[in-house]
């Protein structure tokens, strides 16, 4: 089995954000040369996530913010942790730090309206983005 992991960095300008990261992941799988197996992408960071959803409309992105932050408010009462990011870390938990998704004839294998989402809960940032392909 062959293991190749890269890395790669995203510039967010809102303090929430989804960014389409599939091409990035899709170049990192091309270039590893797997055609059958999986790839893990993995986010470092406590307030931000890795999710799959539609990428045809930029609408879905919108939606899912909007419902996270009408769900997880930035200011409520009863937080304690002291940065005031504590609804980012909350919705980092929810959504999920990372994502697998097969690799079939070298090509990541998505449905025709999925991509993958950085999500962004505490920007603006730099962040790191790890992708771990395995296969053969």
């Amino acid at each position: 089995m062959k293991i190749v992991q890269s890395e790669f960095r995203v510039s967010t300008r809102s303090r929430n954000e989804m960014i389409d990261i599939t091409s990035q992941v899709a170049s990192i799988v091309a270039e590893s040369g797997v055609k059958s197996g999986e790839v893990v992408v993995f986010c470092p960071h406590t307030t931000a996530a890795i999710t799959i959803n539609e990428n045809a409309d930029p609408s879905v992105p919108h939606d899912i913010l909007l419902t996270l932050d009408e769900l997880i408010p930035q200011s409520r009462r009863g937080y304690r942790h002291s940065e005031g990011n504590s609804d980012s870390h909350v919705k980092s938990s929810l959504v999920g730090a990372s994502e697998l998704v097969l690799i079939a004839n070298g090509h990541l294998t998505l449905g025709t309206w999925q991509g993958i989402f950085f999500c962004e809960f505490d920007g603006a940032r730099n962040r790191k983005i790890i992708v771990q392909v395995r296969g053969e």
